[in-house]
């Protein structure tokens, strides 16, 4: 074996999982059922990681609340799953694309195609990294945690007094020398031998989904279990818009219609003008004064 190349050997995600070894003889039902028990063996995993990834929502949030900018990078599905969180916050929490970014390595065209090599490529990681600035913050998501590019990126990014966390499923020696917040989820072997794209893919998904949407509870854009601050810009999104007013403010569905077109189609501002029976231009006024969140604006106590 030559020098170097027992670094992937050595990872849990690259070795063999005794529960899948007759992975080809199984009955397809049988496929199914180890997958997804798999599947929920790495939720549980992730689920002990969660001091960790509260770290970093914190961090997300803070970030995001002094005016700097996150980014979601990596290669192959890490670096998917990261373009995804990214995409999938302006719709639901109203944030601005220039916010939360993702970053794939090999540049747009791999999120849709294999770039073959293009995670190998530490000096682009370097170059993407040094686009960050103090007070942004940088999540690297690496299944195996040796990739190149996220590594360059994560090392360029503190050079650049960003914020730094790492994403993975191969928890070893040293990872902290690499980010400021490490989520390592042991995940262990997958069935089918080496394949990331399954439960290490679900788990870090679950961790990125559960980091975007504690940062953005804590920003003020939930109220009880509404997203307040969406943007109606489909047919459904409209639709939820005025459930989510409906509900929120205590009214009926086509009084929330109603709320929303006077107050421009804000949701909170439309909730608070309900349920304290103020103008829109007052609900705003209320709203700036408790930092944008629905329950301070209301008078109401929070869990801290």
């Amino acid at each position: 074996m030559r020098p170097g190349r027992d670094r992937w050997a050595r990872l849990l995600t690259e070795s063999r999982n005794p529960r899948s070894r007759r992975l080809d003889a199984l009955a397809t039902p049988d496929v199914i059922r180890l997958l997804l028990d798999e599947d929920r063996r790495a939720l549980v995993a992730a689920l002990r990681t969660r001091p960790a990834i509260s770290r970093a929502a914190v961090a997300v949030a803070e970030c995001l609340g002094s005016g700097g900018r996150v980014v979601f990078l990596g290669a192959g599905t890490s670096g998917r799953l990261g373009v995804l969180e990214a995409a999938e916050c302006p719709p639901t929490f109203g944030t601005s694309p220039r916010m939360i970014r993702g970053v794939m390595a090999g540049g747009r065209s791999s999120v849709f195609g294999s770039r073959e090599g293009a995670e190998d490529r530490e000096d682009h990681g370097r170059r993407e990294g040094r686009k960050l600035r103090a007070g942004d913050v940088l999540v690297g998501i690496s299944a195996s945690s040796v990739t190149p590019f996220v590594q360059g990126a994560l090392r360029a990014g503190r050079t650049r007094g960003a914020g730094t966390v790492l994403v993975t499923c191969a928890p070893r020696p040293g990872l902290a020398r690499l980010a400021d917040v490490v989520i390592a989820i042991p995940t262990g072997p997958e069935v089918l031998t080496g394949s990331t794209r399954l439960k290490a893919g679900s788990a870090t998904k679950a961790a990125l989904n559960a980091i975007t949407t504690a940062a953005m509870v804590r920003l003020g854009k939930a109220y009880e279990n509404l997203m307040v601050d969406l943007r109606p810009t489909s047919a459904k999104l409209q639709d939820r818009a005025r459930r989510v007013v409906a509900a929120g403010g205590r009214v009926s569905v086509d009084e929330a219609e109603r709320l929303l077109a006077r107050c421009a189609g804000e949701v909170k501002t439309a909730i608070v003008a309900a349920r304290l029976q103020v103008s829109a231009a007052e609900a705003r006024r209320r709203l700036r004064g408790a930092a944008g969140h629905v329950r301070r604006a209301l008078g109401e106590t929070r869990a801290r």
